[in-house]
């Protein structure tokens, strides 16, 4: 698949999946968005900008959409898109008290389904509240945030780095996804980091995730 452009536009990768370019506040977070009905969402928060702002209001075409935050590293500056967008933010539970300014600010505690049929898995390790979303068929897509990073081109790893709240959570947390996920057909992924170096903001398929 293609990879995310650099500048200030997303690019679409398949139908319904655009990839934001990396926000470099928010340690190159990479934010995703997900064409769905009646609810798209965004995942993470991309930069904070006119070009971004007027591209999601193009991409929602009047409709009310959903903000998803996977970890406490990707919130970047979603109030101020907030305040533009009026969109709602979806939040696990454990990281909604660093967002005391969000206005429709909603969480969830272990799993949660949105109005479009997106799920949501709470997979703590890379930080206490990080989730992940699965979007299935036509997406067929897990956008996975930071818990698994890209590795090499093509291939994502989960990494045990200065920033990681609990690696052996982390670990129990990869478990409990696997288990979670449908097997047939397994998804691609997705991650939140935006490496584009070593392929950040490619769609990167099942058999990349690479085992430590």
């Amino acid at each position: 698949t293609s990879s995310a452009n650099s500048g200030n536009h997303p690019h679409q990768l398949k139908d319904g999946v655009w990839a934001f370019p990396p926000n470099h506040i928010c340690n190159s977070s990479r934010s995703w968005w997900i064409e769905c009905e009646p609810e798209p969402v965004l995942v993470d928060c991309p930069p904070v900008n006119q070009s971004t702002i007027k591209t999601l209001k193009t991409f929602s075409s009047g409709r009310q959409c959903r903000i998803v935050l996977t970890n406490r590293e990707s919130h970047g500056r979603v109030s101020e898109l907030q305040e533009e967008l009026g969109w709602s933010v979806l939040v696990q539970e454990q990281e909604a008290y660093l967002l005391p300014r969000l206005n429709k600010l909603e969480t969830f505690a272990n799993e949660h389904s949105t109005a479009s049929g997106l799920k949501l898995l709470w997979t703590p390790g890379p930080t206490p509240g990080s989730c992940v979303v699965y979007a299935p068929a036509p997406w067929n897509v897990l956008f996975c945030g930071r818990l698994l990073i890209p590795f090499k081109l093509n291939q994502l790893i989960a990494l045990r780095t200065k920033k990681t709240f609990h690696w052996t959570r982390q670990q129990k947390s990869l478990e409990k996804l696997r288990k979670w996920l449908p097997r047939d057909p397994r998804p691609s992924l997705a991650s939140g980091v935006g490496l584009s170096s070593v392929g950040g903001g490619n769609l990167v398929e099942w058999e990349g995730w690479i085992a430590p």
